[in-house]
């Protein structure tokens, strides 16, 4: 039969599970006893053959163990069907149900998740979204540790959407930290705590420098003092670390960037006899898995990280799909969840 070379995936190929030899549409064709452009017809566009017709193409794809070769398919169709998603740890809970919200939005639409993470560096992720290009239609960039002009020139070849952070010129997804943060100061305010320490993110963290804004803001509102400390790394190790000076500091009350910061704290005050929160209340941030298995259990303020990676997601759906709308920042709420951690003082 003579190769129809108009058909729209006359190259797709893709490896036969029962032999060496590549499996080709005109094998599929052939088999059927259809022409190869119908067969491109019946893989891409079902509805574009008859019943009888698509019934035969996938009896012989079944039979021939057909698998199409998606780079072929993405270099007919000007699409990959994945979508790029990279995240500052990869091991902290915090991205876990971004990840999870992003996935299931993308599965949705037939979209496959390309994971990488950037270890908190700037350098490394501007290395890995650049290799991504090439391999999928969009990036999505959770809390990206990057300068900005180079987030904008990701986003001049590929659309790019961005969670946690603000860039003028890109789509974003921010979580608004004014109602929770707002709630979380008032209830230590009611307590009798007048001095409170905001243990901070890493240094090129854009939300790490949001919530500190916020703070400061709802500390001055409800009359406590408020302090900054810096942090080695947002995690349980990190939050060890700053035991020392948190408690230098004289302060009763703690906030952190993050839950991970909040639980190392909390872990070596304990170690070392101080009582949470007879001495000390802490509050995390973000409300990850696991926030309530500590001792006492974590109050955090919970930020729709689900809600963030599948709301971005979405944005990002609707560019692929041709939205011509101006670049939006769109804000997800943040609420208090009140535990044991944070309160006791009253006395004082």
């Amino acid at each position: 039969m003579t190769p129809d070379r108009g058909s729209e995936v006359d190259r797709t190929q893709a490896s036969g599970g029962g032999g060496s030899a590549s499996v080709t549409i005109y094998d599929i064709a052939k088999l059927a006893g259809v022409n190869p452009s119908t067969v491109s017809r019946a893989l891409n566009k079902p509805g574009r053959v008859s019943l009888k017709t698509q019934k035969l193409v996938e009896d012989a794809v079944q039979e021939l163990d057909f698998r199409a070769n998606p780079f072929a398919r993405a270099l007919q169709s000007g699409q990959t069907k994945n979508l790029g998603l990279i995240v500052a740890d990869i091991t902290n809970p915090t991205f876990f149900e971004i990840i999870r919200g992003a996935a299931k939005s993308a599965a949705g639409q037939d979209y496959t998740l390309v994971l990488a993470e950037s270890d908190e560096s700037g350098v490394a992720e501007l290395t890995s979204a650049r290799r991504m290009l090439g391999t999928v239609d969009g990036i999505i960039l959770a809390s990206p540790r990057m300068e900005d002009e180079d987030i904008r020139g990701l986003a001049r070849d590929k659309h790019v959407v961005v969670i946690h952070r603000e860039i003028q010129g890109v789509t974003c997804v921010v979580p608004d930290t004014a109602k929770g943060i707002g709630q979380a100061v008032r209830a230590l305010a009611f307590h009798g705590h007048k001095k409170l320490v905001y243990v901070a993110g890493p240094p090129r963290s854009w939300m790490s420098d949001r919530r500190w804004e916020g703070i400061q803001a709802a500390c001055e509102w409800s009359r406590l003092a408020a302090t900054r400390l810096e942090s080695t790394k947002p995690t349980l190790e990190g939050g060890r670390r700053a035991a020392r000076a948190v408690l230098e500091s004289g302060a009763t009350a703690v906030m952190t960037y993050n839950d991970l910061l909040a639980i190392g704290l909390m872990q070596e005050l304990q170690a070392a006899g101080i009582l949470v929160p007879d001495a000390l209340s802490i509050v995390g941030f973000d409300d990850i898995f696991g926030a309530d298995f500590t001792t006492p259990a974590l109050t955090t303020i919970r930020s729709p990280l689900g809600e963030c990676g599948s709301l971005a997601t979405r944005l990002m759906l609707d560019l692929l799909g041709g939205s011509q709308g101006e670049p939006q920042t769109l804000l997800a709420e943040t609420e208090l969840v009140l535990r044991g951690s944070s309160g006791r003082l009253l006395t004082a």
